[in-house]
């Protein structure tokens, strides 16, 4: 199994993967569906995640559990300024005095900036995947199993990293509130060859306490839809082809 996707929705996809194709220098992959775009982030060897971008007329509310942060570092003021200049806009959610810094990409979802930190040695441009959770340690039990990940140093309390030590930390984080709407981005796990298929991944999630979405929009996928025990939507791809 592999943490395969990182998925946004917007407005125009094309124009959000634009922006996140220049900012993240991905490789074009060309969409399964045209009205979607999809790029790949290559991390070295054969670590990689793609950042897919689907089509939606309109995007849940502002709840924004999941983000990526970027790696700023000692570059943090060049790379907001980068940034900018391919169209983001700087955003104010509610965090206050902090050393990273908020901007939007151009159809509004909400990233950040990183200050200089050790934690984020070998990341890559995406330093990080926070995510908001009720249970740090019960859902990060979930995402290794499904990932495949392992327990690595992070910022937030309870971080998990590929085996490899490369690409984002992914960082559970307590939620400052329940999960009340869809998350406007999610991840995508995949079977492997070396592993269950994806209905033994559908059932290992349900054993670690994942359910299945009953929502009208999750039916009649390829993909199976479902929440973690924090109610944060993830999907399970059909199974690899090698």
């Amino acid at each position: 199994m592999r943490l395969e996707n990182i998925v946004m929705q917007a407005r125009d996809p094309q124009a959000a993967g634009r922006f996140w194709s220049a900012a993240l220098g991905l490789v074009d992959l060309g969409p399964g569906d045209p009205d979607d775009d999809e790029g790949r982030l290559s991390l070295g060897d054969d670590v990689w995640l793609d950042v897919c971008i689907e089509r939606v007329a309109e995007p849940p509310p502002p709840g924004w559990r999941l983000h990526l942060d970027l790696l700023g570092g000692a570059q943090q003021q060049e790379v907001v300024e980068r940034l900018l200049g391919l169209g983001a806009t700087r955003a104010d959610i509610g965090q206050g005095e902090v050393p990273w810094v908020v901007l939007a990409d151009p159809d509004g979802h909400p990233f950040c900036v990183m200050e200089e930190g050790a934690a984020y040695s070998g990341t890559g441009p995406v330093a990080a995947l926070p995510l908001d959770s009720a249970d740090p340690e019960r859902d990060a039990e979930l995402y290794a199993a499904l990932t495949g990940w392992v327990p690595a140093r992070g910022v937030g309390p309870v971080t998990l990293r590929h085996p490899s030590l490369r690409g984002p930390l992914l960082e559970l984080c307590p939620e400052p509130g329940p999960k009340v709407r869809q998350n406007r981005t999610h991840l995508d796990v995949r079977p492997t060859p070396d592993g269950p298929d994806q209905r033994g991944v559908v059932e290992l999630a349900l054993s670690l306490g994942a359910s299945l979405a009953a929502d009208d929009w999750a039916q009649g996928h390829p993909w199976t839809v479902m929440r973690d025990p924090s109610g944060n939507e993830f999907c399970v791809l059909a199974d690899s082809e090698g």
